[in-house]
């Protein structure tokens, strides 16, 4: 195997570990989750991607403070798969929807700085409806059989899938 190809599978195990990392210690030191959005008998997740004027306030956030790293059509920074401290894609190519609506938001709200990224953390800058409304803003974008697969993954994280 070829360096590159070992530094490549590295790097997106680093990554990948990275996130499982947090994902274990369950939002350890993170702000819960409003009551709205955690409550009982929810449909799997609280990202609204149906809901238009939730993603035409998301569309606006984040092209205001995402897409500067993350990029205008949720591309992500060049290189992205091999360096974890690039911003990754946001659409159906990355990472995102592999991941339960309260990780999403639990990062979003922390960022990843204190995890080895370089991601800020918004949880001081965007309110909750905010961070919302830009995540359910991605979730549009992506097409609805990812959609349904990250459906899948929230009902899985919610013990009933």
């Amino acid at each position: 195997m070829s360096v590159a190809k070992v530094l490549t599978v590295g790097m997106l195990v680093a990554g990948i570990a990275l996130v499982g990392w947090i994902w274990l210690r369950k939002g350890e030191g993170l702000v819960p989750l409003p009551a709205q959005m955690a409550a009982p008998g929810r449909a799997a997740g609280f990202l609204r991607p149906h809901d238009a004027a939730l993603v035409a306030l998301g569309r606006q956030i984040y092209a205001r403070a995402c897409a500067n790293c993350h990029g205008v059509n949720l591309e992500g920074q060049a290189g992205w798969r091999t360096n974890p401290r690039l911003a990754p894609a946001h659409d159906a190519s990355g990472h995102t929807w592999h991941h339960p609506d309260a990780l999403l938001l639990q990062v979003v709200r922390a960022g990843t700085m204190g995890k080895g990224g370089a991601m800020p953390g918004f949880g001081d800058v965007l309110s909750e409806r905010e961070i919302l409304a830009v995540l359910s803003y991605i979730k549009s974008r992506w097409p609805e059989r990812i959609r349904e697969a990250h459906d899948a993954i929230n009902a899985r994280a919610a013990g009933s899938g």
